[in-house]
């Protein structure tokens, strides 16, 4: 499941593709085109056979936008990347920009004055389009859908789109029959007034359908649209050779199954003169554009199976737990290893291999099977660190060296849940200034995890409460302090997050991670990641609010050793000395090795107060 990735190939023909790709807009009229890495179903996991950008850019980030002009190329990704995006591609041909300082719309009605700037209405969503149009109006302008995508005309050796098997989710992990969750979304229906819905987000149709598939790394999305109307069977729009013979029984029973290449045709004559919701934040453009061509009209909501997808039901939170002490148990087996292995002898890929082997031995032992990672594994040492999103590979592969600082964000994918951690550990004496970085940190991580919060409370709302600490040193970090986390879906999923844009109200049921960091670039980099279930918290005494709190999932050790002990509360020391302890009760039975159970021991330790 590790993958190396040769993360600058595709840069070195960067400037023969770009001239390529003007040459196509001259034939289809239009001085520019925007690249969005996105594909029909506006997710942030894409085939290979979608990831245009990389292929245009050599950027191989989760998020970026490239914007093409007659005489420059723009590349937007925001802080995560900053660092990356320069190492990566041609700065000959794309200018690395800040999506969060200039955004595309803003770049546009700044450098595309007049022109006519070309775009793929299937990958950008609704919202977008309208943003887009609006800056293009603005700039004396025109966006400009085309009715195909320019790139694939030049992308000669484009991967074929993918055939991942479609398998079931039983009841006894998914928790709640297809047939509830359908009244579930023709309920939202009936509230919006529409007459259906297209679900456009292949988790959204995994997780109605009680359904997984193997289209895109790491996470069991079958890529697949869904119509699912107020009265009436729903339609699935997904390849039949991805259904074997249980699969297409099981779906007949529920659907009719049409080719995704029917979707235009099948809304288009379903939408005269009816009502449609479409998410404007998740739906491609082109279908509204259906919609509208047809007399029908759009109700703009969110999508109705996003908000109940992140509500965990029991079946779904007790699976989460077991899933999370045996991964909890399959860590400490890899650090418990990590800290035997002599300074200089172990790579950061022979980490992430190493990791992975223990996560499956411990699944298999547990009658559990490891079916992926639920991401590519952040396996870094020193100066690598700093990079939050870091994908190691053989160029940039580093021994992990005596001084360093060591990260690894990593996770599983097992059927009854979605792991995903991060600890940052010390190999041999780091130094101090590190082990303050690291221990302002911890005090974010703490603050969040205690937080108690009155009902109705955003995830915006908490976000400040991992910074303060960083904040009062003059630091802070570039991404968000945490993200939802799918059932055996996607390790990072909405609506929910806690960040300076988690708008969502934060409800029990719904899974988040914990995990501020510290990036000094060129030197090392810290975060620390739990992952955490919202809970409703028993009352405050004196208090008149209901109250909502967490409860961690994640029992794996924190370093002691790169904690400053002074910088502290006494609080703070007795959250990490009972997490601690919970840790060596939790899963301390759960490994065979008596060199783990005794590394376990020593690392659970309690700080003096």
């Amino acid at each position: 499941m590790f993958q190396d990735f040769d993360d600058t190939s595709d840069a070195t023909e960067t400037a023969s593709r770009v001239e390529r790709l003007r040459a196509a807009l001259r034939e289809a009229g239009v001085d520019g085109f925007v690249i969005p890495r996105a594909d029909e179903h506006q997710g942030e996991y894409i085939p290979p056979s979608a990831d245009r950008l990389r292929w245009m850019t050599g950027f191989t980030g989760s998020a970026g936008t490239a914007l093409v002009l007659p005489g420059s190329a723009a590349l937007f990704v925001d802080g995560r990347y900053t660092v990356q995006a320069r190492a990566q591609i041609d700065g000959a041909v794309f200018t690395p920009e800040s999506s969060v300082d200039t955004p595309l719309a803003t770049y546009l009605g700044e450098h595309a004055k007049g022109l006519r700037i070309g775009v793929d209405p299937w990958l950008h969503t609704i919202a977008e389009v309208k943003a887009l149009a609006k800056a293009m109006d603005a700039a004396g302008g025109a966006l400009v859908p085309l009715p195909h995508n320019p790139v694939d005309r030049i992308w000669q050796s484009r991967p074929s789109a993918p055939k991942g098997r479609v398998t079931l989710q039983p009841v006894a992990y998914a928790g709640i029959e297809a047939a509830e969750k359908l009244a579930i979304l023709r309920k939202a229906l009936d509230a919006a007034k529409a007459d259906a819905v297209v679900l456009t987000d292949p988790s959204s149709v995994a997780w109605v359908f009680n359904i997984r598939g193997g289209d895109v790394a790491h996470t069991p999305l079958p890529l697949s649209f869904a119509l699912v109307p107020g009265e009436g069977r729903p339609t699935l729009f997904i390849d039949a050779g991805k259904l074997d013979a249980e699969a297409r029984a099981y779906l007949s029973e529920l659907v009719d199954i049409e080719a995704p290449e029917r979707l235009e045709t099948a809304l288009a004559a379903f939408a005269r003169d009816r009502a449609v919701m479409l998410d404007p934040a998740l739906a491609a453009e082109r279908l509204a554009r259906i919609v509208a061509q047809e007399g029908g009209r759009v109700v703009e909501k969110e999508d109705p199976a996003r908000l109940p997808r992140a509500r965990k039901n029991p079946v779904e939170i007790e699976g989460s737990r077991r899933a999370h002490l045996r991964d909890g148990a399959a860590m400490v087996a890899f650090l418990s290893w990590l800290d035997r292995q002599p300074a200089g002898t172990i790579t950061e890929i022979d980490a992430a291999q190493k990791l992975e082997a223990i996560r499956a031995e411990f699944g298999e032992r547990d009658g559990m099977p490891l079916r992926d990672l639920s991401f590519d594994t952040i396996s870094a040492a020193g100066p690598n660190a700093a990079l939050p999103h870091y994908r190691v590979n053989r160029a940039s592969n580093r021994t992990i060296s005596d001084g360093e600082i060591f990260l690894i964000d990593s996770g599983a994918q097992y059927q009854d849940g979605t792991t995903d951690i991060t600890r940052t550990v010390a190999v041999g004496v780091v130094p101090d200034e590190a082990r303050r970085k690291f221990t302002l940190v911890l005090k974010g991580m703490i603050a969040i995890a205690t937080a108690r919060f009155p009902k109705g409370t955003r995830g915006v709302d908490l976000d400040p409460l991992a910074r303060i600490a960083l904040w009062r040193a003059g630091c802070d970090f570039a991404h968000g302090t945490g993200h939802g986390i799918g059932s055996f879906l996607a390790v990072h999923e909405g609506p929910q997050s806690i960040s300076r844009r988690g708008m969502a109200v934060l409800e029990p049921g719904m899974i988040l991670s914990d995990e501020p960091g510290y990036y000094r670039e060129g030197a090392f980099g810290i975060r620390i990641e739990n992952l955490l279930l919202t809970l409703e918290a028993a009352p405050i005494e004196g208090g008149d609010l209901p109250m909502h709190g967490f409860e961690t999932l994640t029992f794996v050790p924190i370093d002691r050793r790169l904690v400053v002990r002074s910088l502290l509360e006494p609080g703070e020391i007795e959250w990490l000395n009972g997490y601690h302890a919970e840790v060596a009760a939790r899963i301390g039975p759960r490994l065979d090795s008596e060199e783990d159970r005794r590394w376990l021991e020593l690392s659970t330790r309690p700080l003096p107060l």
